[in-house]
């Protein structure tokens, strides 16, 4: 058994690798930057050692540094966690180079799978077809116009070496296609450090289908079932469950095998994901995650089965001690990812700050994996989850309620999160009858029930701030707002001592009329207009990249461009002005 392990990441599944290591009495190693300093994956951890620099790159993706601490620390395993290094071959290599046993595929499945394109190609040699595209490499945007023309619109434009939605674009004409495949490379480079990309048909209402396997290095290979990831936005998963509603047993079966086949064809070994589109009966072959997945707490839900502790025992040597007849599946578990993001009106925004409150939730089949607590950071310059909700239930509508329960009783304070949009997911009656898809997020739901944060000014022009209160009416309790002068106490505290009525994320200011602000910290990647250029409402006036998410910052009016106050990489802070529409 491996005796210290690495985490060569940071976040919640730092948190999740190193309590799985201390049940097993594995020593864990933290690694962290500059900012994660007193982040809670390095308070956990046995030893911690500084990687230096804040962004990824001068931080988790600095190779030279991570080596070095491998060698001073001892460690005997290096686990990449998801994201980051995790898929990158030359990392995998140099850690097997060095003797280290890395907690994952060898790299050469990594290189098959981790290029998307040569992925594809496996997939059809196992008899597994992909959803039609191209299998070279975009050159020019021009490609993809011609794609389009032959296909049918819209197509989707996909980082080769890269997964979960980043670097993902759909292009919806022909005349989107320059400024989509720019964005894409960028998003791509970004978060896998490789810009590469490929064209594909974008399916118009398909579910989002995966099968997690298992694999071993003495040739045994089972699949653990399946998680639906239906619900997204921008290409990201909000929601996933398990088993998949609405889903065939002969297609589950299908699906199955043809994830193994996929996998042995690579000559795969631990823990993967092998994801699938489905629609009108059928399957296609997406991408194999050579990796853990984020959602993984759902099948461990159903199975039983710690996945990290698998991970462990195979990347050890040991051989699997089940079969495919061995895997049970009982009850239904549904889990949210709680990002930092301002959900208000479907913008979905991203919300770095710091955490001033987290309450979590607990009770009977509620699981919480987070890699905040209260004070801690949630920085511009990394992925913006912060924990994950899953619940598990006898059957899925107990455990679609006990979720709505769970999330009740989560309250974040410091950054706006997801939770309200997870709500209004989870309440509406296609996620009830099973009959979404990867579309329906965007296309379907209304987000304008969600209150845009803001702020207000009294008479005087004060500033005033949202307080959400507990009163009592006639001896009836209720939920009252009300607007007060920033920094003063709601009067329910003043008067009763009662706390202020929980909310699921804080205000954020909110900007308007010629003055174009950043609505968030990050950094400028393009410049859209010149000055003296007309716009109109809605024109994109500069790309700002936050949390590893590209944003449009638009216009709020028709007008000339005035004024031009930052360049691409330009560092902005919430409420600069970046231009001036007159």
């Amino acid at each position: 058994m491996l005796s210290k392990v690495l985490i060569a990441n940071r976040g919640e599944i730092a948190v999740r690798v190193i309590r799985t290591c201390k049940e097993m009495g594995i020593a864990t190693v933290a690694v962290y930057s500059e900012l994660d300093r007193d982040a809670l994956h390095v308070r956990l951890a046995d030893e911690a050692y500084a990687l230096g620099g804040q962004t990824a790159a001068e931080s988790y993706l600095n190779t030279a540094a991570i080596l070095e601490i491998i060698a001073a620390s001892g460690a005997d395993a290096v686990h990449p966690g998801y994201g980051f290094f995790s898929e990158n071959t030359d990392f995998a290599r140099a850690i097997t180079e060095m003797g280290v046993t890395f907690v994952g595929p060898p790299p050469s499945a990594i290189e098959v799978m981790g290029d998307k394109i040569s992925s594809r190609l496996a997939a059809e040699r196992a008899g597994v077809q992909g959803v039609p595209g191209r299998s070279q490499t975009l050159e020019h945007f021009q490609e993809v116009v011609d794609f389009g023309d032959e296909f049918g619109w819209p197509v989707a434009i996909k980082a080769a070496y890269g997964g979960g939605g980043r670097g993902m674009k759909v292009v919806a004409d022909p005349l989107d296609a320059e400024a989509a495949l720019e964005s894409a490379q960028r998003e791509s480079l970004n978060y896998f450090g490789r810009d590469e990309c490929y064209v594909e048909r974008y399916l118009t209402w398909p579910r989002h289908i995966e099968m997690q396997v298992l694999a071993d290095s003495h040739g045994n290979t089972i699949w653990l079932g399946e998680r639906d990831c239906s619900p997204q936005r921008r290409h990201q998963k909000l929601v996933e469950e398990s088993p998949a509603p609405n889903f065939p047993d002969e297609i589950r079966q299908a699906m199955g095998a043809a994830a193994v086949r996929v996998s042995q064809a690579c000559g795969y070994v631990n823990a993967g994901t092998v994801e699938f589109m489905y629609q009108d009966g059928e399957f296609y072959f997406l991408e194999m995650n050579t990796r853990l997945q984020v959602e993984h707490p759902i099948t461990e839900w159903v199975t039983g089965l710690d996945l990290v502790e698998w991970q462990l025992r195979i990347a050890a040597g040991e051989k699997l001690a089940l079969t495919q007849d061995d895997i049970e599946h009982r009850g239904h578990a549904i889990e949210v990812r709680i990002n930092a993001e301002d959900a208000a009106n479907g913008r979905f925004a991203p919300s770095p700050g710091t955490l001033t409150r987290f309450d979590q939730p607990s009770g009977p089949g509620v699981r919480l994996d987070a890699g905040y607590a209260v004070g801690d950071t949630v920085s511009q310059y990394y992925d913006n989850l912060i924990a994950k909700l899953a619940v598990w239930a006898p059957d899925r509508e107990r455990a679609r309620r006990r979720l709505l329960r769970a999330i009740d009783e989560t309250v974040i304070e410091g950054v706006a999160t997801t939770l309200p949009a997870d709500v209004i997911i989870l309440r509406d009656e296609a996620f009830i009858n099973g009959t979404h898809s990867t579309n329906w997020v965007e296309n379907s739901l209304d987000f304008s029930s969600i209150a845009a944060p803001g702020s207000a000014t009294d008479a005087a022009g004060a500033a005033l701030v949202r307080q959400d209160v507990t009163a009592e009416v006639n001896g009836r309790r209720l939920s009252v707002a009300v607007w007060l002068p920033e920094g003063s106490d709601p009067p329910a505290r003043a008067g009763t001592g009662s706390k202020p009525r929980r909310s699921h994320h804080s205000p954020v200011a909110s900007t308007g009329s010629g003055t174009v602000s950043a609505p968030m910290q990050g950094t400028i990647v393009k410049v859209s207009v010149e000055v003296g250029q007309s716009v109109e409402v809605g024109d994109t006036i500069v790309i700002l990249e936050a949390m590893k998410m590209e944003n449009s910052v638009r216009s709020e009016r028709a007008g000339t461009v005035a004024t031009i106050n930052v360049a691409a990489g330009d560092g902005v802070a919430v409420g600069d002005v970046v231009a001036v529409i007159e």
